[in-house]
């Protein structure tokens, strides 16, 4: 039986359009997002978009949900599998392909996780279960693209 969990956020904008240029069209791209009980998100869309580049933007929150929802897919399968995580960090990329008609997608994901642990011994189980990873976790297992991984492993 699966279990369906509900997730909701909300969006506001307001035009700040120029009126001295009414010839043009350029809304900002500037608006806040709402997560009840959290802070407000404050999103713009990416530079090469016209969006405010000291604001997140929606390419920044998914490669940040899936670096994030891997890093905790791991340590719970490293807990699973008895491997003491010391440290974890990932240096992630993700390639964004824009087409002729101003259409876009992601092409590709790849993790750079680097962690350290405290067993010498299970380095190489360590390693292994970043693919376990992510076939537990949902933000991968929702995405229609490839999400690589070139994990490194040491110890601490």
């Amino acid at each position: 039986m699966a279990f369906k969990h509900l997730f909701k956020a909300e969006v506001k904008w307001t035009s700040n359009q120029n009126q001295e240029d009414s010839t043009k069209r350029f809304y900002s791209k500037s608006h806040t997002v709402l997560i009840e009980g959290k802070p407000i998100l404050n999103v713009s869309a990416a530079k090469a978009f016209k969006g405010d580049p000291e604001l997140y933007n929606p390419e920044d929150l998914l490669l940040s949900s899936l670096v994030s929802c891997h890093m905790m897919s791991y340590l719970y399968i490293c807990s699973q599998n008895g491997i003491e995580v010391l440290e974890y960090s990932d240096n992630a990329e993700a390639t964004l392909e824009v087409s002729p008609d101003g259409s876009g997608r992601f092409v590709t994901v790849t993790l750079n996780p680097e962690v350290k642990i405290s067993n010498s011994s299970q380095i190489q189980l360590a390693l292994d279960l970043h693919k376990r990873a992510n076939q537990l976790c949902f933000i991968a297992n929702s995405c229609n693209f490839p999400v690589l991984h070139n994990a490194n492993c040491g110890v601490k």
